[in-house]
């Protein structure tokens, strides 16, 4: 208890609050020795101390370090998992090509090696990647199971086969995407080492 009481003290003494309402103390304690003071030189110095302590900006907490690489790590895990459900899934023959191209892309942009290692620099490619693994497929499939189920009993409008082929289809695209600007992202790193270099050599 008593080590802990003393830590805040110490965090105070050594706070953004402490400092600048020290600064102004001192400079209340400045005009004091110059005669501005007065008598009442204590209320004057207390004054600006509270002042500067109130003037001062927040301490602000620094924010928990996250390592990207281990949300890469829960992605492969959770990629595993989908892969294990689709296999146990009956899909028509277009739509289970299409897929398999979808997870061949998924499968070697989470891989282990520098491809990896240039998607975990980039938030909103873990964030597509994350939400077609975690969310899109998954439902997708899901949906075409329960619509045949129905379409069975009730038939007619659009097959469920076509939805499932088209829906797949737009994640292929998206899937691609996500590759061509991690590309481009490797290619601008090559450009600007490159730049760096013939900018050496001319110095």
């Amino acid at each position: 208890m008593a080590t802990s009481r003393s830590g805040k003290v110490l965090g105070y003494l050594e706070s953004k609050k402490n400092l600048a309402g020290s600064a102004c103390g001192l400079a209340g304690v400045g005009l004091t020795l110059a005669g501005a003071g007065g008598a009442y030189w204590p209320v004057v110095v207390a004054g600006l101390y509270g002042a500067g302590a109130l003037i001062a900006p927040p301490e602000r907490a620094a924010p928990p370090p996250f390592d990207p690489r281990e949300e890469l790590g829960v992605l492969r895990d959770d990629f595993a998992r989908l892969r294990e459900y689709l296999a146990e899934v009956e899909l028509p023959s277009g739509a289970g090509d299409t897929l398999g191209v979808l997870l061949e892309l998924y499968g070697a942009l989470l891989a282990p090696g520098w491809v990896a290692d240039v998607l975990a620099t980039e938030p909103e490619a873990v964030h597509a990647l994350s939400r077609g693994i975690r969310q899109d497929v998954p439902e997708c499939v899901d949906a075409y199971n329960r619509t045949r189920w129905w379409n069975r009993m009730a038939p007619g409008g659009e097959s469920p086969e076509r939805h499932l082929e088209r829906q797949l289809a737009v994640l292929v695209e998206e899937a691609r995407s996500v590759t061509a600007d991690l590309h481009e992202v490797e290619a601008r790193r090559q450009q600007t080492h490159t730049t760096y270099l013939e900018e050496r050599g001319r110095s």
